[in-house]
């Protein structure tokens, strides 16, 4: 797996009973991202490499996902993998459909507003009940632009721009 072209679908966060299940807190819209049969790249931070799996069964549990990877059958095993992300190659994962974005396409991308021009480069994304909220950075100062129409006016992967219109105040 090339982690180029990969994304991080999670990351293990505990473990689940003694046969090996991992919990793991989804970056996924779907669960049918951890669908079995496909393999995912388990790595931390500072591994360059990480290991494969195979995804033999995911299940939603509260706020996450109960995921058992084949080769990981023991509590021990399990719990070598916390902390460590969950990466899928991309050829794995739907097109996005009109006017969706995966959160990594975005990253690293210019926001230019029409009046104030250029506020930053996308640095983070998180969620929160309504939609998602962008964190642009220029230098030290950090803006928050919600990923709304209201907002956004377009979207440019391939020339890495998002141009918005902000309030006269924000």
């Amino acid at each position: 797996m090339n982690t180029a072209d990969s994304f991080t679908i999670g990351q293990v966060t505990g473990v689940h009973g003694l046969a090996g299940n991992l919990k793991v807190w989804s970056f996924a819209e779907s669960i049918d991202t951890f669908c079995p049969g496909r393999s995912v790249l388990l790595k931390s931070e500072d591994e360059e490499d990480g290991r494969q799996y195979k995804i033999v069964k995911a299940t939603a549990h509260k706020k996450g996902i109960i995921l058992f990877l084949e080769g990981v059958d023991t509590r021990e095993l399990a719990e070598d993998l916390i902390g460590k992300k969950i990466l899928i190659d991309r050829d794995q994962l739907p097109e996005p459909e009109e006017d969706t974005w995966y959160w990594q396409d975005l990253l690293g991308l210019n926001v230019f507003d029409h009046e104030k021009g250029f506020i930053g480069k996308i640095t983070d994304i998180f969620p929160t009940g309504a939609n998602d909220v962008l964190v642009v950075t220029d230098n030290k100062k950090e803006t928050l632009v919600p990923m709304h129409r209201q907002f956004i006016e377009s979207v440019d992967i391939e020339n890495g721009t998002i141009m918005v219109t902000l309030p006269e105040d924000y």
